[in-house]
């Protein structure tokens, strides 16, 4: 099986210069200059590889290898090609083309498959300009609002606007949708973006599912007062109640084998070194591959802050911010995948869940999902040092060319 690592390679290394600023990260935003200019690459590679190349309504970039039945369901595959500020080389680009190296192997090879092979480099999945992500799968999905394209970027620039700008009808968008029946299964290939693989010394894996991740904004008020006037036990102060739940959220959740749970802003009003605060407002993302342990884990972090500020005479405000339910591998495609990593010479995949969202996730329970992961180095991603090695990339798509055979065929 001809997969051409180096050919993989040298394509990574030559999108990641497009958006590379001075610290060596990328930044490409969706519907700029540094995004067209990578989907111009991306197209040359896509037509190299033999394919044949559409955007959607979305600007999701679509190239098609075709099989023996061309009315059959596809086999999708993909990533996205946008970025964080800053961000890797790797993240979301390796997908796209190491699905264009493998469907490129199979034309050289001159295999064929019954189902047409889709891959896609889909539409803003970062949400970095927008505050708001996915922004193609959505659309595939059909679940993209009217109302969505209202959200703007720093610049006051809404989606539709920018969408506009780029030679795209938002009053269209309906069209990038595909119907349950049009797809088979959707199978991405991503770097783990965490060290999973890189402590089990192992290049692959065969991602079970990708946690559902759950935002609230947690609000606790008391009173402010002078630092040094009050007495301790007179005091109102909401930061000593969030102390006690935040040390309860950590040792809660480790209670539970898959969750996770990050505050990752923290904010006291009015913020003066020498007064006592009024309120601290804290955010709170809970993730789990079992939505009923999330939940559970919610209900019990809720009821313990409410506990800790009753006692302690103080408010609190819970704001739900977002729920996505997880989205569990499916059956047919983890098996599909379990067999190309013996295929591809790696024996049985380790199994690992994904803590990171992706475009898939937009697919669970319309059709058959899964994923493959590729070791990162360090567990470093959304940054510069952000490092699969070219072995290990060659290997993943290695397992991506069997696992869409096996699903093609």
């Amino acid at each position: 099986m001809a997969i051409n690592a180096g050919r993989l390679w040298k394509r990574l290394m030559e999108l990641g210069e497009i958006g590379r600023r001075e610290s060596g990260g990328v930044t490409r935003f969706s519907f700029t200059e540094e995004e067209r200019s990578a989907k111009e690459l991306v197209v040359r590679y896509m037509r190299e590889a033999g394919l044949s190349v559409r955007e959607d309504a979305a600007g999701n970039l679509i190239g098609r290898r075709e099989g023996s039945d061309p009315g059959a369901p596809v086999i999708l595959t993909g990533s996205h090609i946008d970025t964080v500020p800053d961000g890797g080389k790797f993240d979301g680009a390796l997908g796209v083309l190491a699905a264009v190296e493998a469907l490129q192997a199979m034309e050289e090879q001159g295999v064929a498959t019954v189902h047409p092979i889709e891959v896609a480099a889909f539409t803003d999945e970062e949400g970095s300009r927008f505050g708001f992500g996915m922004l193609g799968s959505r659309a595939m999905a059909g679940t993209l609002r009217p109302e969505d394209l209202g959200h703007k970027d720093a610049e006051g620039i809404s989606i539709a606007d920018a969408m506009r700008s780029a030679g795209l009808r938002p009053e269209r968008l309906h069209e990038a949708a595909k119907a349950p029946e049009q797809v088979k299964a959707y199978v991405e290939l991503h770097i783990e973006q965490g060290k999973v693989l890189e402590n089990l010394g192992a290049p692959v894996g065969l991602v079970t599912g990708i946690a559902g991740p759950l935002w609230q904004q947690i609000t606790i008020t008391g009173q402010a007062g002078h630092a040094g006037a009050t007495p301790m036990n007179l005091r109102k102060d909401p930061l000593q109640a969030a102390a006690e739940v935040l040390n309860y959220i950590y040792a809660e959740t480790a209670e539970f084998p898959n969750a996770v749970a990050t505050v990752g802003k923290i904010r006291t009003h009015p913020g003066g070194i020498n007064v006592i605060p009024g309120e601290v407002q804290f955010s709170l993302d809970l993730r789990d591959i079992d939505e009923a342990d999330r939940n559970a884990l919610e209900g019990r972090i809720r009821d313990y802050a409410s506990q800790v500020c009753r006692k302690r005479g103080l408010e609190l405000k819970i704001d739900l911010l977002q729920r996505v339910a997880p989205a569990p591998s499916s059956p047919e495609v983890k098996e599909a995948v379990a067999c190309a990593g013996r295929l591809a010479g790696l024996g049985d995949l380790p199994e690992l869940v994904s803590g990171a969202g992706h475009d898939g996730m937009q697919f669970s329970g319309k059709w058959p999902i899964g994923m493959i992961f590729v070791r990162s180095r360090g567990g470093i991603s959304h940054h510069p040092g952000e490092w699969s090695s070219e072995a290990d990339c060659g290997l993943g798509a290695r397992v991506l060319y069997h696992a869409l055979l096996r699903l093609a065929r």
